[in-house]
C-alpha cells in the first residue's frame, strides 16, 4: 500500500506534465468491471483521454448487478473490509461516499451456539488480543494457539520462508481443529475463494497482515448497501464522462492489432474497427484474454500463463421471507452445512425479509440442482431463525469462474507485458493479494501509472 500511495503521489505530478507541450496519449480501456474502471478513473483523473469498451449494458464485470424477476441482486455477495484503501479512496473520488454506500461493522465472526469473536473498539493490537481472549465457544488452549499463530507471523514480518498450502502452514503451527473450523479456514476460504488444502498460505498470511495485524479499523468489515454496481462501476462511469472520457456499452472487442504504421493499437469489433489507441489497458477476466491477443506471437508465454489458471466457483442463494423475518446479525458464518456465510440483506440494504448465503469456492454442493441448494440452505436456517416460513422465492446464483484459485508459488502475469502500451489489469494480475475487489482495483491503478510515469 506504501507503493501504491508513493506512485498516486508521482502520479499526479507527472501527469500535470502532459499539459506543457507534450502530446497527450489516447487510452482504450477493454473491460468495464472494477479493474477496468479502475484504470480508466485514474486516467481521466489526470485529465488523459480514455474510452473503455465494455461487451454488455451492466458495468462489474465478475462483480456485477442482475435482474432478475423484477429483482435487482448482486452475482455474489462481496465482503470488503477496512484495509482496502484504494477502493475506498477510489469510491471517494468518484463521488460514491463509503460512509453511506457500505455498512461499517467492528470485526465479528459468529457461528450461532458455535462461537463468536467481537473485536471492541481498542487501538490495534489490543483490538485483536480482546476480541481472541474474550472469544466464546474456544477454550484456553484454543484462544493462546490463535494468538501465538498470530505472533509468530509478525516476528517473521508475515513472510514464510517458502510456500505451502493453508493446511500445511496451520498444521506447522499446530492450530486445533475447532480454530481450523470456524477461524483459520472460514477466512482463508472468504479471502481467497479457495479451499486451506489448495490455498496459498503466503497469500492468506499477506490477507491477515493487512488486516487483524493491521490497524483496528483496518478489520472491520464492509458490507454494500447498494449493488454492486453502484458502489463503484456506475459512478465511476459518471466521473470518467465528465471528465472527457467515454464509456462504450454493448461494443464488444474481439481482436486487438497493431496499426498500419506500427504506433498504436487498432481494436476489432464485429464488423467494426476502433483506432488508433497509443495504449489499450486489457482489463477482461483472464478467460476472455487469449482471443484478443491472437495476432501476437511475442504474446505467447502470456497465453501459456493464462491458459494455466484454475478458477474457483461461488454461489449465491438468496431466498425471500416475509418483511419482519431477521437474522439474529447482519451477517452470520454457518458450519456443518452448504452456506458458508448469511447476510441479512434487509439489515445491510433495507430490503426487508431478502438473506443471502454465499458458498464459495468447489465442493459438494455443485452436484445439487438449484431447488435443491435453495431448500438445503432453507434447511439450515430454521436451526437459526425460530419459527421461519418457508421462502415466498428463492433465487440461486452461480458464477463458475468467479476468481482465480489462489494456489501456492502461482505464476500470476505481470501489468506489462512484451509489446509496448499493452498492459493487464485485473485480480489475477500479480499482486500479493488474492482474487478480490481490491485486488482488481490496484491492478487497475498500477497499469494507469506505467501509462502516465512513460
Amino acid at each position: 500500500m506504501a507503493g501504491l500511495a508513493h506512485l498516486d503521489g508521482k502520479l499526479s505530478a507527472e501527469s500535470r506534465a502532459y499539459g506543457v507541450g507534450n502530446k497527450v496519449p489516447h487510452i482504450a480501456v477493454i473491460g468495464a468491471g472494477y479493474a477496468g474502471m479502475a484504470a480508466a478513473t485514474e486516467l481521466a483523473a489526470c485529465g488523459i483521454p480514455v474510452t473503455v469498451f465494455k461487451a454488455s449494458r451492466t458495468l462489474g464485470g465478475r462483480a456485477r448487478a442482475i435482474e432478475t424477476q423484477g429483482r435487482t441482486l448482486d452475482n455474489g455477495q462481496h465482503i470488503l473490509i477496512g484495509a482496502y484503501c484504494e477502493t475506498l479512496r477510489l469510491m471517494r473520488l468518484v463521488g460514491a461516499p463509503p460512509d453511506r454506500l457500505l455498512l461499517r461493522l467492528p470485526l465479528r465472526l459468529e457461528y450461532p451456539g458455535e462461537l463468536r469473536i467481537a473485536a471492541p473498539r481498542l487501538p490495534a493490537p489490543l483490538h485483536l488480543a480482546s476480541a481472541l481472549l474474550g472469544a466464546r465457544g474456544l477454550n484456553w488452549t484454543e484462544k493462546f494457539a490463535a494468538i501465538r499463530f498470530m505472533q509468530s507471523l509478525k516476528r517473521t514480518d508475515f513472510r514464510l520462508v517458502e510456500d505451502s498450502s493453508v493446511t500445511a502452514l496451520l498444521d506447522a503451527q499446530r492450530q486445533p481443529q475447532r480454530l481450523r473450523d470456524f477461524l483459520w479456514e472460514p477466512l482463508c476460504v472468504a479471502a481467497l475463494n479457495t479451499p486451506a488444502q489448495q490455498a496459498s498460505a503466503q497469500i492468506f498470511v499477506n490477507v491477515l497482515r493487512d488486516s487483524l495485524a493491521a490497524a483496528a479499523q483496518d478489520s472491520d468489515l464492509l458490507l454494500p448497501r447498494v449493488d454492486l454496481a453502484a458502489l463503484f462501476p456506475e459512478p465511476a462511469a459518471q466521473f470518467v464522462t465528465a471528465h472527457g472520457g467515454k464509456i462504450l456499452r454493448e461494443m464488444p472487442i474481439q481482436r486487438i492489432s497493431r496499426d498500419a504504421a506500427g504506433t498504436g493499437y487498432t481494436l476489432h469489433g464485429k464488423e467494426v474497427q476502433h483506432g488508433t489507441f497509443s495504449d489499450v489497458i486489457v482489463a477482461v477476466a483472464p478467460h476472455h484474454l487469449a482471443a484478443l491477443i491472437e495476432d501476437f506471437p511475442q504474446l505467447d508465454e502470456l497465453r501459456d500463463s493464462i491458459n494455466g489458471l484454475q478458477y474457483e466457483p461461488i454461489v449465491t442463494c438468496y431466498l425471500g421471507y416475509p418483511e419482519q423475518v431477521q437474522l439474529p446479525q447482519p451477517m452470520l458464518g454457518h458450519a456443518n452445512g452448504i452456506a458458508q456465510w448469511l447476510f441479512d440483506r434487509g439489515r445491510i440494504c433495507g430490503t426487508p425479509g431478502i438473506f443471502a448465503a454465499v458458498i464459495s469456492a468447489r465442493g459438494r454442493h455443485l452436484k445439487l440442482s438449484n431447488e435443491e441448494i435453495a431448500a438445503r440452505i432453507h434447511a439450515e436456517i430454521t436451526g437459526i431463525v425460530s419459527n421461519l416460513p418457508p421462502p415466498l422465492w428463492t433465487q440461486v446464483i452461480t458464477e463458475k469462474r468467479a476468481t482465480f484459485s489462489c494456489t501456492p508459488q502461482l505464476n500470476r502475469p505481470p501489468t506489462v507485458t512484451p509489446l509496448p502500451g499493452l498492459l493487464l489489469a485485473g485480480d489475477y494480475v500479480a499482486s500479493d493479494y488474492p482474487g478480490t475487489l481490491e485486488s482488481a482495483l490496484r491492478s487497475g491503478i498500477i497499469a494507469a501509472m506505467k501509462i502516465v510515469q512513460r
